[in-house]
């Protein structure tokens, strides 16, 4: 009997086999997460690249890129994202070679299901501590407790004001901000102050946020100010 969850993540399901993809994403789902389903190894790398998941639910044996180098590359670039291996090959050899790739657990097809439910949520608990909190949009992840950014796959290196501006617009997405109020709130200026400082600022972040070629999320509104939004 499947348990619902309140807590939901995003969860990137990789395995080549629709049919299993399928019922994968639907259990999830029916869990409360944010699914994405990909088929081979390209294209599982991509769609990390685009929205880093929560966690990962990997097939070893994928065409294109095996899933033990999917795995050391979704590793490298993100050593706290949990990963689930799937795999047919269920001798010792085979697990420990899932598990110095960098995955954190392991199941063996078939497999049952509920099984896979109860390990998924293990694996949430494991990197969810209490009181952590986040703040998301489209690619964009800030750890507030950590004082990371991260946009997809890509670490984003921000100073201490450039990090408080960024919190801001996070905390007010697609809703227009207006450069007095930016000036109040982030740098604790007089909005008389004659200062170009939140458009300097909010170039830093531009330049920051669209280092590896991602599309543009700060944008301007004549005469008023900024706004956080997908194009």
């Amino acid at each position: 009997m499947m348990t619902r969850v309140t807590t939901r993540a995003r969860i990137l399901v990789v395995d080549d086999d629709a049919r299993l993809a399928a019922s994968l994403r639907r259990a999830l789902a029916f869990e409360g997460h944010q699914v994405t389903v990909a088929a081979d190894g390209p294209a599982a790398l991509a769609a990390a690249r685009e929205r880093l998941p929560d966690l990962v639910v990997l097939d070893r044996m994928l065409p294109g890129i095996d899933g033990l180098e999917v795995c050391r590359r979704l590793r490298e670039a993100a050593p706290a994202l949990p990963v689930l291996m799937l795999t047919a090959l269920d001798a010792v050899a085979d697990r420990i070679d899932g598990l110095d790739a960098g995955a954190d657990d392991h199941l063996g097809k078939p497999f049952a299901l509920d099984e896979l439910l109860a390990r998924v949520r293990a694996l949430l608990r494991r990197v969810e501590p209490a009181g952590r909190e986040e703040l998301r949009f489209a690619d964009v992840v800030m750890d507030l407790g950590a004082r990371e950014v991260r946009r997809g796959l890509r670490a984003v290196e921000l100073t201490q004001l450039q990090f408080a501006l960024l919190e801001r617009f996070l905390r007010h997405p697609r809703i227009v901000l207006d450069r007095d109020r930016l000036l109040e709130t982030v740098w604790g200026l007089d909005p008389d102050t004659a200062s170009n400082v939140v458009d300097v600022y909010v170039g830093y972040l531009r330049t920051r946020l669209e280092a590896g070629g991602e599309p543009r999320l700060l944008h301007t509104v004549r005469g008023i100010g900024y706004v956080l939004r997908e194009a």
